[in-house]
C-alpha cells in the first residue's frame, strides 16, 4: 500500500526538517514499539528523529548501491548484507558487463561487512524478526537500494515492513510500494534528477557520524532502562 502525502513546500531545509515532517506522517505507528532501520549514511540523523518521535528503537540496515563504471553516482542496483543483488532497469538498458557487476557486488559486500564491524558488529544488531520495521532513507532515486533492504528484511522474518521517505521519483515510489507492506512518501515531484535537488542543505554524511549517532542512541536507551 502506498501513501503519498503533501507535507509543505519543497525543497526541505535539510534532512532534519524532512525527518520531522516524516515523523508526523508516521505518527499512527507510535505505541507499537517500531524498529526504525536507517539506510546509512545520509539518513542516520533522520532515523534518530523518527525513532524518538515514535518511541521506537533505532538501528541500521546495510545495503550498498552498485555503481556504474562510467558514473559512480549512478546506481545500477544494490547488494544486501547477505550478498543478494537487486538490479535496476538501467543495468540492462546500459548493457553493463556481467563480470563488472559481479566484481562490483563483491567489492560492495566487503564494504558492508566493514561497516557492520564499525557500527558495533552483530552483537549490537537488533533482530527484526516479527517486528514492525520502518525503513528510512532520505529519498528514492532508482529505488534499488531500498528494494534490496526490504527484501533482506523479508528474509530475516520482519513482521510488518514500512518504507518511509520524504521524496521519491514517481516510478521508484511505485517499485518500492510493491515491495513494502506500506510506503509512506511525502512527495513525488517531477522532474526528478537527484535526491539532493529537493534539499537546500544536503551535506555528505561520514561513517564517524553514523558511529556517533548509534553510540549516543544506545547509551541513551541503556540509561533509560
Amino acid at each position: 500500500m502506498s501513501e503519498v502525502t503533501t507535507s509543505g513546500d519543497l525543497p526541505y531545509k535539510d534532512r532534519i526538517d524532512a525527518a520531522q515532517r516524516l515523523a508526523a506522517a508516521l505518527a499512527n505507528y507510535r505505541g507499537r514499539n517500531p524498529l526504525v532501520l536507517v539506510i546509512p549514511r545520509g539518513a542516520i540523523g533522520m532515523g534518530r528523529v523518527i525513532a524518538e518521535a515514535l518511541d521506537g528503537e533505532l538501528d541500521v540496515v546495510l545495503v550498498r548501491k552498485l555503481r556504474a563504471p562510467f558514473n559512480r553516482e549512478l546506481a545500477l542496483g544494490a547488494v544486501d548484507e547477505a550478498g543478494a543483488v537487486v538490479l535496476s532497469e538501467s543495468a540492462a538498458r546500459l548493457g553493463v558487463d556481467e563480470s563488472y557487476l559481479t566484481d562490483e557486488a563483491r567489492a560492495q559486500s566487503e564494504r558492508i561487512h566493514e561497516r557492520r564491524a564499525r557500527y558495533g558488529g552483530d552483537e549490537a544488531r537488533i533482530d527484526p524478526a516479527g517486528r514492525l520495521v520502518i525503513v528510512v532513507d532520505d529519498g528514492l532515486a532508482t529505488g534499488a537500494t531500498m528494494v534490496a533492504a526490504l527484501r533482506s528484511l523479508r528474509v530475516m522474518g520482519a513482521g510488518e515492513i514500512v518504507a518511509a521517505v520524504p521524496v521519491a521519483a514517481a516510478d521508484s515510489a511505485l517499485l518500492v510500494g510493491g515491495e513494502a507492506d506500506t510506503l509512506v512518501c511525502l512527495a513525488t515531484p517531477e522532474p526528478f534528477v537527484a535526491v539532493s535537488q529537493f534539499y537546500r542543505e544536503f551535506p555528505q554524511v561520514e561513517d564517524d557520524e553514523v558511529v556517533a549517532e548509534l553510540k549516543a542512541w544506545r547509551e541513551q536507551r541503556a540509561g533509560a532502562r
